[in-house]
């Protein structure tokens, strides 16, 4: 490199700024009103004093803001901003040599020491002129008047005073000499999501099962009802399977049977047919007036809706016909079906992401999404996007917030972590996870810890299922009900999104339809399903208990506050969640075992969660309504999963008394 494209004045170095992903070739997340806690490594060679700051900015403006960065330990420095809106916001770190903080720190040292000559004042006056020609007003006056002071012919002990005054060190503070200030490569991104990508808790139910006649195809109107079940448990999403046409052509039969007999419904995810596609409606369900209203309903109900977009057809659909190139053939001429061998798929024709009509291709499944977004539409469950190429995925994501920005994706991606972490890098907002096969105490420790405190945190959102159409786990078939309340607790307190697939899971849903399969007996994928919502033996009480906790306690509304503590009981899992203001404290312990009683002690780092050592503390049972009274790091807990299968605590870190007083931290 030529010694002329250097500033070899520039002698501040800067490494490891964090949040970035992937060396900042993809934005970090946070949602409306978050801080972004930024940290780097600042430094430069021999024992001068340094200063930095944080440069951030709402994505487009030209006005950056400037926050002082502080010093930690090791040369790592940090600073905060908080982003208000909705979008995308840069930063940048600077760090300059502070030729003053320098000279300052020497003399109050010298002083100390009685060794300071007036040279040393000397040296200081000049700094302070420097600094005075980057001032105004006021300011320049002062710090004009104050570098003649430290020139006068007086002692050193005369000049002390001046020289140390805080009213110099606060404007020298704000008239830094950033000459040869070094500043990071490049400008690092947050995308800034709504709320509801942080904090969420989805409801998802077949519209075409919500009749209130056995055997009657459900509709719109009657999904209305559903609504305000849904919100009485305490749900803010409710997400619908697709509402399209289903093809005809290899539709297939109850049980997923590869034939259909006359008046089975086929699934859902086969799109398309005669009456239209993926910007359709199924006439049985209603309109698309219907749809619109049942969407106005659910914003009343502070619900909303979210939408599965899968991108793949019916053999019927008009895209086949219209658009042959978008699909692949085989050589006898026909299209490609889905296939995953041994299993066949005869009633999908997926995408060919390679084709020679890519572009219009693209564009097209583009327009499906800012379809459902005129009607309101403003979250997308996406199936299967890992079987779609990734440049696809980071174009349509960016295309579609680049104008809503209050659209989020939640990724339908069970696949390897790689891939996952990669699409969720691409933009999508949140992520389904391993959690449902996720049940020993270390392996649930060990997923939600990876999650939740290293740096996968910064772009993967996770959204905690406890099943799902397709997935009916082990646990909930062999388990019986415990199992359910054991998963739903999970569920709910380990992840500040999470999911139920519904009414399956309330009304204990636990017939494979055969030994080894994760497949519901009588899957509603399949055909319609009468449900009894009023069933006595429904967790929906427990349900909604545990929603409206999540929703009144800050703690769980957030993922990385999460710590696992210790218990001497393989079979307790215990761990805490507190706000970001640290005034709301919730302790969870759960029984893994759906069987049998466990009991054991848990302990707690008590200065780590600012419980007082030596006083009590009460820990107040929000599912029961009980309180205990705790002291010390190690309490006893005992839990029958045939009565309950864990506490929610909340902690109260002072115990009010009876008496005038209290005692506090």
């Amino acid at each position: 490199m030529k010694l002329i494209e250097l500033n070899g004045r520039r002698r501040v170095v800067i490494e490891g700024i964090t949040p970035q992903v992937d060396g900042g070739r993809f934005p970090a997340k946070r949602t409306v009103g978050d801080q972004v806690r930024v940290e780097a490594d600042i430094f430069t060679d021999g024992h001068d004093a340094i200063a930095a700051s944080l440069l951030a900015r709402r994505e487009g403006s030209n006005e950056w803001t400037e926050i002082p960065m502080q010093p930690l330990v090791n040369d790592r420095w940090f600073a905060a901003f908080r982003v208000g809106e909705l979008g995308r916001y840069g930063f940048k770190v600077q760090g300059w040599v502070d030729h003053f903080e320098t000279w300052r720190r020497d003399l109050l040292k010298r002083i100390a020491a009685e060794s300071d000559t007036l040279v040393d004042y000397l040296i200081g006056a000049d700094l302070v002129d420097a600094a005075a020609t980057r001032a105004t007003g006021a300011d320049h006056a002062w710090m004009s008047e104050r570098a003649k002071v430290l020139r006068s012919e007086k002692t050193p002990a005369a000049l002390r005073t001046p020289a140390t005054d805080p009213k110099l060190y606060e404007l020298a503070l704000r008239y830094p000499d950033k000459r040869f200030a070094a500043e990071s490569d490049k400008e690092l991104i947050i995308a800034v999501d709504p709320v509801r990508a942080r904090f969420s808790s989805w409801y998802e139910f077949f519209p075409r099962s919500t009749a209130e006649l056995p055997g009657k195809h459900g509709t719109f109107a009657d999904c209305e009802t559903r609504l305000s079940y849904a919100a009485e448990m305490g749900f803010n999403v409710v997400y619908l399977p697709p509402i399209h046409p289903i093809g005809r052509t290899f539709r297939k039969g109850r049980n997923n049977a590869p034939e259909a007999e006359l008046g089975d419904s086929g699934s859902p995810w086969a799109i398309g047919s005669a009456e239209g596609g993926h910007k359709s409606v199924l006439s049985d369900l209603g309109t698309l007036e219907d749809f619109k209203r049942f969407v106005a309903k659910a914003k009343k109900l502070n619900l909303s809706v979210a939408l599965d977009i899968a991108f793949q057809v019916a053999p019927d659909h008009p895209y086949v016909h219209e658009h042959e190139a978008w699909f692949h053939k085989r050589p006898d001429g026909t299209i490609q079906y889905a296939e995953n061998p041994p299993k066949k798929y005869q009633d999908i024709y997926p995408f060919d992401f390679e084709s020679e009509d890519w572009g219009a291709m693209w564009e097209e499944l583009k327009s499906v999404f800012l379809y459902w977004i005129g009607q309101g539409v403003m979250i997308f469950r996406v199936d299967n996007p890992h079987t779609k190429a990734f440049p696809f995925w980071e174009w349509l994501i960016a295309e579609i917030k680049r104008e809503y920005p209050e659209v989020f994706f939640l990724a339908e991606a069970f696949t390897r972590p790689k891939i996952m972490y990669r699409l969720a890098k691409l933009g999508f907002g949140q992520s389904y996870t391993y959690f449902p096969w996720r049940n020993g105490k270390q392996e649930i420790a060990a997923y939600l810890t990876e999650l939740t405190q290293t740096p996968v945190r910064e772009f993967f959102r996770p959204n905690q299922w406890t099943n799902t159409p397709d997935i009916l786990t082990e646990f909930l078939q062999m388990g019986g009900r415990p199992a359910f309340v054991i998963r739903l607790l999970l569920a709910a307190t380990l992840g500040a999104n999470y999911g139920i697939y519904g009414p399956a899971f309330e009304l204990l849903e636990n017939l494979p339809v055969r030994h080894g399969s994760e497949e519901y007996l009588n899957s509603e994928k399949y055909e319609i399903r009468h449900w009894d919502l009023d069933r006595p033996d429904s967790l929906r009480p427990l349900i909604a208990r545990v929603n409206e906790i999540r929703n009144n306690n800050p703690a769980l509304q957030n993922d990385w506050s999460l710590k696992f503590h210790f218990t001497d009981n393989d079979q307790l899992l215990c761990y805490s969640k507190e706000s970001d203001d640290r005034a709301n404290l919730l302790l969870t312990v759960v029984n893994l075992d759906p069987r049998y009683t466990h009991a054991g002690f848990v302990s707690l780092p008590l200065d780590e969660l600012e419980i007082p050592q030596d006083r009590a503390f009460e820990a107040e049972d929000l599912l029961s309504g009980e309180r205990y009274l705790w002291q010390g790091p190690r309490n006893y807990v005992e839990l029958n999963p045939s009565q309950r299968s864990g506490h929610i605590l909340k902690i109260h870190r002072r115990l009010k008394v009876e008496t005038d007083f209290e005692y506090f931290l």
